[in-house]
Parts: structure tokens; C-alpha cells; sequence
């Protein structure tokens, strides 16, 4: 018995004549015929009373009818399973990125999926990190990226470090070098003119507690803007920023300098629900999410590096 076999015995009790069955099935009658003859001998039992005004079911055949169409059901089932594994026909993700990851990192993460699996549904939530925690909690997310380290004592994420990443001070490329060191300390930079973010942005709170940690007030001459509108304005000559270094990737109007010590620094890691199986699409994603955090990592140098481990999780 096989599955051929099923599908020509459903296709004939469905119309009840071998010539229109051999049709809908794209078969010559002889074949079909012979599919059936076969499907009987294994069984030991005829499925049809044939006649010249067609063919109706025998008792054996009534008792193997809806065997029969589960078992097609069954294994149409698993085609699709098996189709969704090994090409990602269909199925959605569902993730989440900070704001400063949406420009960057994320841009050339979803770039990358959906060139080799456009058939996926992408949903994007930009938010900051602990807002996203609350989304993944809730069922709204599958992923999340997020940079804080909240996500690493709550027992209900799996949380994998993907990045160690510096923040450095960025100028406009056409203005005059901010220093010719390598590196600019904390204290020159609270001098200087500086765009702060929205008060919602991780990094606006690292920024200041720094600041705060070593008694300095910085001169703020922007506050509150959004990632985009910071580049912009920085690259304008308005003023200096401090981000992740990150941002500065295919960014030529932009020159950075590091911080000197201490550096300020943020972790950047992949976080699922704890109590709910990835799908195929999903750990899939986060196969694509390691790699191009990987790649960051060697366009980036030494102000960023792979989180000891991350890679061999991919």
C-alpha cells in the first residue's frame, strides 16, 4: 500500500467512475486500474463493484474510505511540515529591536531573510528594550534584541549575548577632528556641544548616569531627539553625540572617536520566550540574527566583538 494508491482509491469513490478519476488524477485509466488492482490484492479484499454505469464502494471499501483520506490528510500534514523545515514556505516572525538595532543591525538582518525566504511573514515592534521584555512576555514577539540587562535575570527569556558593543563620540566628518588622540576622555567631551536622546532610549540613561558617576554636567545644545535625527544633525555640524558604535557602519558623513577609559559599553543579546518552542521561521531568524552579528562584529573592530559563545549557538 502506498500513497498513490490512496489518492487513486479516494479520487474513484469520490466520483464513482475510473475514466473521470483517471482525469482529475492526470493518469491513463490502464494506470489507475492498476493502482487499484494492487491496492486490493495487498488488502485482500475488492473496494469496488464495478459496472458499465460506474463503481460504488463495496463494505470494504466504505471501511476504508475515511482510513484512507486521514492517512492523505496525515501526510499532507507532514509535507507541509517538512516544506516549512527545509524551505520556509510559509509561516511568520515576529520581532522586536531597539531603535539604535533598527538602523543597523536589524536593517541588514531582515534584508538577508526575506532574500532567501520571502515567502515568510515579517512583523516588526521598534521599542525600547524594556518595553519590548513586556511584548515577548505577552506573546506579542517571537525575538526580541534588546541591549539591557533586565532580560538576563527573568526566568521566563532565554537569553543569548550576541555583541559587546562601546558607545563613541560622534562629530561631522567635515568638521575638524574632535581630538588627535585616539581616544577622548569623558570630561572633554561634557564640554563640547552635545544631541542627547529621548529620554525613553537606553542609551540616553547610560549617557547620563556616566556623566553623573563622575560629577560632570555635559552643555546640551539638542535633547530629545530620535536615532535618525541624531545622525542627521551630527553630521550637520550642530553638535557632538555619544552612540554605539554600531551606527557608524556605511555612515560617511560621520567620523567617531573612542571613549577613553572607562569605556562605556552595552551588551546586545537575542531573547525568546522561555516556555514556547521556537518555530522552523523563528529559529531560523535567530540562525540569520547570529550571523549578521557576526559580520558587525568584523566590520566594526575593536569597538565591538562577538560575546564569547554566541557564534557556535548559530
Amino acid at each position: 500500500m502506498n500513497l498513490e494508491q490512496l489518492r487513486s482509491f479516494v479520487e474513484v469513490a469520490r466520483l464513482g467512475n475510473f475514466t473521470r478519476a483517471a482525469e482529475a488524477l492526470f493518469l491513463a485509466q490502464p494506470s489507475l486500474s492498476r493502482q487499484i488492482a494492487a491496492l486490493e490484492q495487498d488488502l485482500g479484499a475488492e473496494l469496488f463493484h464495478r459496472a458499465r454505469g460506474g463503481s460504488t464502494l463495496t463494505v470494504a471499501g466504505e471501511s476504508l474510505l475515511p482510513l484512507a483520506r486521514r492517512m492523505l490528510a496525515d501526510a499532507e500534514s507532514v509535507r507541509r511540515e517538512l516544506a516549512e523545515l527545509a524551505g520556509l514556505e510559509r509561516g511568520r516572525v515576529r520581532l522586536g529591536a531597539t531603535p539604535t538595532l533598527c538602523i543597523s543591525l536589524v536593517a541588514e538582518v531582515l534584508r538577508a531573510f526575506h532574500a532567501e525566504h520571502p515567502a515568510i511573514e515579517l512583523h516588526l515592534s521598534e521599542q525600547g528594550s524594556r518595553r519590548l521584555l513586556d511584548e515577548l512576555a505577552s506573546g506579542e514577539l517571537d525575538l526580541a534584541l534588546v541591549t539591557t540587562s533586565d532580560a538576563t535575570s527573568a526566568e521566563r527569556f532565554i537569553v543569548t549575548p550576541l555583541l559587546a558593543e562601546e558607545l563613541v563620540v560622534i562629530s561631522s566628518a567635515a568638521a575638524p577632528p574632535l581630538t588627535t588622540r585616539d581616544a577622548i576622555g569623558l570630561q572633554e567631551v561634557a564640554s563640547l556641544p552635545q544631541i542627547t536622546f529621548s529620554s525613553s532610549y537606553d542609551l540616553r540613561g547610560a549617557t547620563d548616569a556616566a556623566f553623573r558617576a563622575t560629577g560632570l554636567t555635559p552643555e546640551v545644545v539638542l535633547e530629545g531627539a530620535q536615532m535618525d535625527a541624531v545622525l542627521r544633525f551630527v553630521e550637520r555640524g550642530l553638535g557632538v553625540a555619544i552612540v554605539p558604535a554600531m551606527v557608524l557602519i556605511d555612515r560617511p558623513g560621520l567620523r567617531s572617536v573612542r571613549l577613553a577609559e572607562p569605556r562605556l559599553t552595552r551588551t546586545i543579546s537575542v531573547a525568546r520566550p522561555a516556555d514556547v518552542a521556537p518555530t522552523a521561521a523563528v529559529e531560523v531568524m535567530r540562525r540569520t540574527i547570529t550571523a549578521g552579528a557576526t559580520a558587525f562584529a568584523q566590520r566594526a573592530g575593536e569597538t565591538m566583538r562577538l560575546v564569547e559563545g554566541s557564534a557556535t549557538q548559530a
